[in-house]
C-alpha cells in the first residue's frame, strides 16, 4: 500500500513523506505530487529545507496557511526540478 503523511512540528515546519515529485515552488506556494495525488502547500516565506525524491521525504519551513489536496488520480513522473534534488 502507498501512503503519504504530513507532520507539523512545534515550529513553523512540516515533514512530509510519500512525495514523488516537486512540481513548482516559491515563497507563497509549493506544489508536490505524492503517492496519493497532488498536494499544494500555501503560506508565506516557504522554503524547502531537505528533499529526497528516492525516499519521498520533504522538509518545509515557513508560515504554512493551508494544505490543498488535488485529484487522487493526478500523479506525475519525476520533473526536471525533482531530478535536480535527487
Amino acid at each position: 500500500d502507498f501512503f503519504a503523511a504530513a507532520e507539523m512540528a512545534a515550529a513553523p515546519a512540516m515533514e512530509l513523506s510519500g512525495v514523488t515529485d516537486v512540481d513548482s515552488f516559491d515563497e507563497d506556494e509549493i506544489r508536490l505530487f505524492t503517492q496519493l495525488g497532488e498536494l499544494t502547500i500555501k503560506g508565506k516565506d516557504l522554503h524547502i529545507n531537505e528533499i529526497s525524491v528516492e525516499s519521498g521525504d520533504v522538509s518545509v519551513e515557513g508560515d504554512i496557511w493551508a494544505l490543498v489536496y488535488g485529484e487522487k488520480e493526478r500523479k506525475k513522473k519525476l520533473s526536471a526540478i525533482g531530478k535536480i534534488f535527487r
